[in-house]
């Protein structure tokens, strides 16, 4: 039974602060528990899957160029926004302990939404590297070089990082003075920040404005890049070398379709139709954790490079390991 539970502390005359607050998860969902067993064994293969990814990229010095630098950051935030995730929602429902304070869940709400926006801008700068190799060639190693793909990722970082801070902030400015229950399996924005008393219209425009900032702007930048590089593409004359050009996008829009049209189909079907809670928090939960999942599967098949290096770290560790077994008999 979902208690409702009810403020319980007060911080000034102004503003009522819960002690804690309750995340109701799943409501009455058969066998709900090989769901979370499902999300552990999704988690153990996202960090297995991204630290290979970023131990290939770290030894092989033939990855050491600002693509790559990209990948890594990629896989590197792909470990990260699980770790914020996964973990918390198992230990909050396979044990549980459905209570969570008021801090915590602030603190929770925005590691989760910073690490989701970062993976949002990684895949922005990645469109930019591929439109800059494809629509200027002679210019890619004066254009996309290691000072100006670091300068991008950390403007993107800084930036995203005072936004969620400013929009997870503002919760503070919200009075919650009747039922705590997060209609959620994690500490969410929206469902948070609707369960106040008093105005919160600002928590609204705020959640707004990072919609887009996070997901739509993104989505429009790398749509525009793929325009310029079909019609860059188009004025390749040779079919080969087209194809060829094409190919090194293949890894990227698959991971671009992954991570946006889940999460952007899941927002239009909740503006434009009900959707049972049970099935929002399923398509919630896979669109945050499928994406880190998948990301180091589809670069280690689809790019060469990417396979070559393990190849040659396969081969490097197989030598070694013999050279050692020599020296010991």
């Amino acid at each position: 039974m979902i208690p409702e539970a009810r403020a319980a502390s007060t911080v000034n005359a102004t503003f009522v602060r819960p002690a804690k607050f309750y995340l109701s998860g799943f409501s009455n969902m058969p066998h709900v528990k090989y769901y979370y067993v499902f999300l552990c064994f999704v988690y153990i293969v996202t960090v297995l899957g991204n630290s290979i990814l970023l131990s290939v990229i770290y030894y092989v010095k033939t990855l050491h160029t600002p693509k790559y630098m990209v990948v890594f950051y990629l896989a590197l935030t792909d470990i990260c926004g699980s770790t914020a995730l996964i973990p918390k929602v198992l230990d909050t429902f396979l044990f549980e302990k459905r209570y969570i304070v008021y801090e915590a869940c602030l603190s929770y709400m925005f590691f989760v939404l910073f690490f989701l926006s970062v993976q949002s801008w990684t895949l922005t700068t990645m469109a930019y590297d591929r439109f800059i190799a494809i629509c200027f060639p002679l210019r890619y190693h004066s254009i996309v070089t290691t000072p100006s793909i670091v300068a991008l990722l950390l403007f993107s970082w800084v930036t995203l990082f005072s936004l969620v801070g400013f929009t997870v902030g503002n919760i503070d400015n919200l009075s919650f003075c009747d039922s705590l229950v997060v209609n959620s399996f994690f500490c969410d924005h929206s469902p948070v920040y609707r369960l106040s008393c008093n105005d919160s219209s600002i928590n609204y425009t705020m959640a707004s404005v990072a919609f887009i900032i996070i997901l739509c702007i993104p989505l429009i930048l790398i749509t525009l890049s793929y325009v310029g590089i079909s019609i860059a593409l188009g004025r390749i004359a040779s079919g080969e070398e087209r194809l060829k050009a094409s190919k090194t996008c293949t890894s990227h829009l698959i991971l671009v379709a992954i991570f946006f049209l889940p999460i952007i189909g899941t927002n239009i079907a909740s503006v434009v139709s009900y959707i049972n809670p049970n099935a929002r928090m399923i398509n919630t939960s896979l669109t945050n954790t499928m994406p880190p999942l998948l990301n180091p599967i589809v670069y280690s098949l689809k790019t060469e490079e990417i396979l070559i290096a393990i190849k040659k770290l396969v081969k490097r560790n197989k030598i070694s390991f013999s050279a050692k077994k020599r020296l010991k008999s």
